[in-house]
């Protein structure tokens, strides 16, 4: 499908920040963009962190802490 074709799809669409996510982060240096890492920090700061940064364990450690 062509650019255009995608764009009229509504699947394309126009840069929001009018750069790239990777080129912006080699620009600047950084891992991760400051919007995440200010929402991070906002999150933890604020105590609003139960079940955001959970992980899915696998059964057999949950067992044995059980």
């Amino acid at each position: 499908m062509s650019d255009s074709k995608l764009k009229q799809c509504g699947i394309l669409r126009e840069r929001v920040f009018g750069c790239d996510l990777g080129e912006h982060l080699l620009n600047s240096g950084h891992d991760v963009p400051q919007v995440i890492k200010s929402c991070a920090e906002f999150i933890e700061k604020h105590g609003v962190v139960d079940g955001i940064y959970r992980l899915s364990g696998v059964a057999s450690n949950i067992q044995k802490l059980r």
